[in-house]
Order: structure tokens, then C-alpha cells, then sequence
């Protein structure tokens, strides 16, 4: 099976820690979105090409478990997946781990749309990015359901 690719790296802060002294959530999120981005530009939806064929991406569900707390000082390292390609949606997980103890701190499961900028509708994905997914990743997926990426 393929790694998964490596969407961010970065420390954590103290402004990032709340009143127990780790990160707090909203930071979780913060940084798992920056590694959305990078996952969607490695199938080929990269920024400039959604501003240019008007291409929207929404995640309309999310998921976190929080495994180990990350405090002040601590590197990391987001690890994502696609764990499956619909028409009009992605399902993908990104796993947040220390850089230094390489455990798991936090995983996420998000499900995204493909919308029409303008309707605001959703959309079928670019077939090329489809089809990107299913040659690029399908070695790397985690789907623990089916033991693989599935398309519908």
C-alpha cells in the first residue's frame, strides 16, 4: 500500500495552546483545512484552477477524533488520503501526528462537494480529477470499510 501524502508541516504555537495548555480545537480545524488545500491541488484542483473554470469545493461533513494532546513547541506532520471518489463528492482523511513521538494527535474524516461557483450547486468533479484520484491514490487509500477507495 502507498503513504499517504504529506499535506503540512508546522509547529504549534503558543497562541495555538488554550487554558490547559494544548492546542486548542479551532486550531485542529485550522490546520487540517491548509492541508485540504494541498490535497486537492496534488488531484488537481489547485486554487487558481477553481477561480478559473468556477469551481467550487464545501465540506458539508466532518469528523475529529482527538488522540493525544500537542502542546506549545511540538512539530507536526498532516498525512492525508482519499478514502473515496463519488460524482459530486470526495471523502478524505487526514491524520495530524507529532513529528518527534510519531503518534497520531488527531484524525479527521471529511466529505467535500463540487459546486458551480456561480449556482452554488453541486456539480459533477472535473473527470480528470476523478480519474487522477483513482490512478493516484487507489494504492494509498485507508478505507477501512472496503479496504480501499471506492467509486461510484
Amino acid at each position: 500500500m502507498a503513504d499517504p501524502v504529506i499535506t503540512y508541516r508546522g509547529a504549534i504555537y503558543p497562541w495555538h495552546c488554550d487554558h490547559m495548555g494544548h492546542m486548542n480545537v479551532m486550531w485542529y480545524v485550522g490546520k487540517f483545512d491548509e492541508a485540504t488545500w494541498h490535497l486537492l491541488a496534488s488531484a488537481g484542483l489547485t486554487g487558481k484552477r477553481m477561480r478559473e473554470e468556477g469551481i467550487g469545493m464545501v465540506a458539508v461533513e466532518q469528523r475529529i477524533e482527538y488522540k493525544r494532546e500537542l502542546l506549545a513547541g511540538d512539530l507536526i506532520t498532516i498525512r492525508s488520503w482519499f478514502q473515496e471518489v463519488r460524482e459530486k463528492a470526495l471523502l478524505f482523511v487526514h491524520e495530524m501526528a507529532n513529528e518527534e513521538t510519531q503518534g497520531v494527535a488527531a484524525r479527521t474524516f471529511l466529505t467535500g462537494v463540487c459546486l458551480d461557483a456561480k449556482t452554488r450547486k453541486a456539480r459533477a468533479l472535473p473527470a480528470d480529477v476523478r480519474e487522477r484520484i483513482m490512478i493516484t491514490f487507489t494504492e494509498g487509500a485507508h478505507d477501512q470499510k472496503s479496504g480501499g477507495l471506492r467509486k461510484e
